[in-house]
């Protein structure tokens, strides 16, 4: 087990860098065709040049490189004339970067001058919580639903988890999130906050239109749904075909031969075969769901992660971009190695070594 988690984390470092290069390099391209993201700053004034080379230097967008359109800012001139192995080259912008995340746990800078761990700070505990409701939703509900269709192939609730899996699959997450916004959360809520004997924590905080600070789990529940909605349909239908391929296995039928009780064969014997590939998913999701949180953060007005990479991405502040989705991928591949390292708790026949 050892050696398989050395290597799945030295597996980790080619994915890092190149997710880091593909953001520097979109962010870079972005900053030679649009121009100095500084200018933003200031508005409709011109500011003095002075100044605006100050902020530029300050932010971190002097590089030479940035001016050239095409350029991945890899290598720059050396300033001694010699550079790297005699080639009049030194390591560039990206190489910068590279050093100051990893050896400094240096994020850089927003255009405003905050820390981008400071901001990460403040955003991440709210984005947090609303992975916990969705998880938790796609997962409980999803493997009771699944459970009951495939334990009940072309009964009613079959029929009712199928059809209803597959209209929400088909929908997509922001279409499903204005819906349930205006539909739940502004006509049904505000019904819910004309009646005085329904309690504020349910009528202004879990049905509110948006993400309330007095309320920061209430109003975050709503919005959590719909960030876990088409992984739950996704979740249900794994469960059910999972359900149905083992039921009719060797083992269990050994298992009921013997005379053991139906909720043990289904919930031991099948149930923990069946939930490999459903623990296959959820770990991957869990990427998508960060995804996800992007656009219902947006929606909900929920000031998390996704709605800060979102502003950071509109105003081309691209030191947060990249710091940022650099620590959402460290913690997808974190998730992916503790979901191999599972299967194995799951079916004691699966080894690593």
């Amino acid at each position: 087990m050892g050696r398989y988690v050395i290597r799945r984390l030295l597996q980790f470092i080619p994915t890092v860098l190149g997710t880091m290069f593909l953001l520097h390099y979109l962010t870079s391209l972005a900053i030679q065709f649009s121009g100095n993201p500084v200018r933003a700053l200031f508005g409709d004034r011109t500011p003095p040049p002075a100044l605006l080379q100050a902020v530029t230097e300050r932010l971190g967008y002097d590089d030479p490189c940035l001016g050239t359109r095409g350029d991945p800012c890899l290598f720059r001139p050396a300033e001694t004339g010699s550079g790297l192995f005699g080639s009049g080259y030194e390591l560039g912008l990206f190489f910068d970067r590279l050093a100051n995340i990893f050896f400094r746990f240096d994020f850089g800078i927003n255009l405003r001058q905050r820390e981008v761990t400071d901001l990460v700070a403040d955003a991440i505990p709210f984005t947090l919580k609303l992975l916990v409701i969705a998880i938790l939703f796609e997962a409980i509900v999803g493997i009771a639903a699944g459970v009951l269709a495939g334990l009940r192939n072309g009964s009613f609730t079959d029929y009712l988890v199928k059809i209803s899996t597959v209209f929400v699959i088909s929908v997509p997450i922001f279409v499903l999130g204005l819906v349930v916004r205006e539909f739940v959360g502004v006509k049904f809520g505000n019904v819910l906050r004309g009646q005085d004997w329904i309690p504020d924590v349910i009528s202004a905080g879990m049905f509110s239109p948006g993400f309330k600070a007095d309320y920061p789990w209430a109003s975050l529940i709503i919005p959590g749904m719909v960030l876990g909605a088409t992984s739950l349909a996704v979740t249900a239908r794994l469960t059910r075909t999972s359900i149905m391929e083992n039921i009719r296995a060797d083992y269990v039928r050994t298992a009921k031969a013997k005379g053991l009780a139906t909720k043990r064969v289904i919930g031991v014997h099948t149930l923990r075969n069946s939930l490999i590939p459903v623990i296959t998913f959820l770990g991957v999701d869990i990427g998508a769901a960060m995804a996800g949180a992007v656009v219902t953060e947006t929606i909900f007005n929920v000031p998390g992660i996704g709605r800060l990479v979102t502003m950071s991405a509109r105003t081309g502040e691209s030191s947060v971009v990249i710091g940022v989705v650099t620590m959402l991928v460290l913690v997808v591949l974190i998730a992916n190695l503790l979901v191999d390292l599972l299967y194995a708790v799951l079916d004691p026949r699966i080894r690593y070594e």
